[in-house]
């Protein structure tokens, strides 16, 4: 199954039968089987009918608000049997400070270990002694992680790898295209731009995997001082945000799939995409999480959506005792 993007200004969300049809103007889009819907994400100016909202709820397919920008408004779900004992020891171990960090641990280190399989990579690719340098300094903050006796002190480890790797993307990007720094609200350029959208919906993506296995996605344990933001989702993001988001950028922009009138800048100073460069950017972002890579703890072939949903389990597994330890997905 796959995310149903709805980014045609004016177009209308409309139930028919077991299908979930994209009309405008009277005219029909697109009628996709709801089988073959995992949820509908709505960009900026889009309705949909009530018959529709009540089809999708009955059918536990979320439905999802974008502004025009690509951030998120909400969510809307159906209800769904909620596991109250897991969600009890969830939140019970959210207060035990060494299981927190225990978890934090791995996840930080899954992240900073595919940063440094990417920064690798794009060495071979490229050559390049900023790549080479890269990927040693990111050992070197793999290391660190272990050291960490709190979460400021890991924050602190995660923010300085983070830097090093944001200096090899930038690197790795090609012709006009670059950015000074990671910066959002409002994202001061293009790169910005792609990044921000990637990590809102591979946000989304963890999100649902997590209701699917039962967990509270804003009960989390790196990002536990978050308030109001989906905090378990955006522990497990961090293993997945350079494998998904940046290298989806990096594809569109590298391959001049997206050119700069793709761009425009909003009423608030800031750069986001054109309709026209949604459309090519949700393309290339369902292939990249639809692609089959092999899952390095159950050694199977399974899409990175499965994968989402399979990591969810193993944190699962470790809140309710059946794992001592959380393992990362860990890119080859």
């Amino acid at each position: 199954m796959a995310t149903l993007y709805v980014v045609e200004q004016g177009a209308r969300v409309e139930k028919e039968y077991h299908k979930v049809v994209v009309t405008k103007e009277d005219e029909t889009i697109i009628a996709v089987p709801a089988i073959r819907v995992s949820s509908v994400v709505l960009v900026g100016n889009v309705g949909v009918t009530t018959p529709a909202v009540a089809f999708l709820l009955d059918q536990n397919i979320p439905l999802v608000y974008l502004t025009r920008q690509g951030k998120l408004r909400g969510r809307l779900v159906g209800t769904t049997a909620l596991n109250v004992a897991l969600r009890q020891t969830q939140y019970k171990k959210m207060d035990d400070g060494a299981f927190a960090l225990r978890v934090s641990r791995a996840v930080v280190a899954g992240k900073l270990a595919n940063y440094r399989t990417l920064a690798q990579r794009w060495g071979r690719e490229r050559g390049g002694e900023q790549f080479r340098s890269a990927a040693e300094a990111l050992v070197t903050h793999m290391a660190a992680v272990e050291r960490a006796t709190d979460l400021a002190a890991l924050r602190g480890v995660e923010g300085a790898g983070s830097k090093v790797y944001f200096g090899a993307l930038r690197a790795a990007l090609r012709g006009e295209w670059s950015f000074e720094k990671r910066a959002r609200r409002p994202p001061p350029d293009p790169v910005n731009a792609l990044l921000s959208l990637g990590y809102t919906l591979l946000g989304e993506n963890i999100i649902s995997a997590l209701e699917i296995v039962g967990l509270d996605p804003y009960a989390g344990f790196f990002h536990a001082d978050a308030y109001g933001r989906p905090a378990l989702a955006l522990d497990l993001v961090e293993e997945f945000r350079g494998l998904i988001a940046d290298l989806v950028a990096l594809m569109l922009v590298n391959k001049r799939v997206l050119k700069p009138k793709d761009f425009h800048v909003g009423e608030d100073g800031g750069v986001y995409l054109s309709e026209r460069g949604l459309k090519k950017y949700f393309h290339y972002y369902t292939a990249r999480i639809q692609t089959e890579v092999l899952h390095p703890y159950y050694r199977q072939r399974l899409t990175y959506q499965k994968c989402f949903e399979v990591q969810a389990r193993l944190l699962r597994k470790v809140i309710e005792g059946e794992l001592t330890e959380y393992v990362p997905f860990r890119a080859k």
